[in-house]
């Protein structure tokens, strides 16, 4: 079972479980087009903000591999954002980490500083041993949010998927316990 250890403080943000008070904050960046333009979701409506909160809300620890942990990203008590974390294998030690925010709060270091956050609790808090994320290719503020964590780019696949109805490129991004200690 893996639970991080709720709230999560940063230099200027809170992490923490959803709430159902969160739903217009999700409703104001999970539906907008450009958000979802690298995501294999469409702008949510209100709809499916309240049904996919719900889930979240309900999912506060993994227990098996697979399952997906979200965590709002908060500024000034605003929902600006979100990091997932998912175990992918428990016997191997293995997470994978992703992250969505609002654009009117990109660019400041914010989703970078949340998904440090996340990688320090998969690597010291969980034990892992590999953490991977994964991108489109012309998803490049993703990718080079990776970077600038220090994840190594081990692949490029291409045509992995069809996405929204043509073949997509993937980068494949990862870093190893050991390279988080000296990051």
């Amino acid at each position: 079972m893996l639970r991080p250890d709720y709230p999560i403080t940063t230099a200027r943000l809170l992490l923490r479980p959803f709430q159902p008070g969160d739903l217009d904050d999700v409703v104001a960046y999970r539906g907008l087009p450009e958000v979802n333009r690298y995501l294999f979701s469409e702008p949510y409506t209100r709809a499916e903000a309240e049904e996919n909160l719900a889930k979240w809300i309900a999912l506060r620890e993994i227990t098996e591999d697979g399952q997906w942990l979200t965590t709002a990203v908060t500024l000034d008590g605003r929902v600006i954002g979100e990091v997932d974390f998912s175990l992918r294998s428990e016997e191997h030690r293995q997470g994978e980490i992703g992250y969505i925010f609002h654009p009117a709060f990109r660019g400041r270091g914010y989703a970078r500083e949340a998904t440090e956050a996340m990688l320090k609790i998969g690597f010291e808090e969980f034990g892992l041993h590999r953490i991977v994320a994964e991108c489109d290719v012309r998803n490049e503020p993703s990718w080079r949010l990776m970077e600038r964590l220090g994840m190594r780019r081990e692949a490029h696949l291409r045509h992995h998927t069809i996405f929204k109805g043509e073949w997509a490129d993937c980068f494949v991004y990862a870093m190893l316990a050991g390279e988080h200690r000296n990051h």
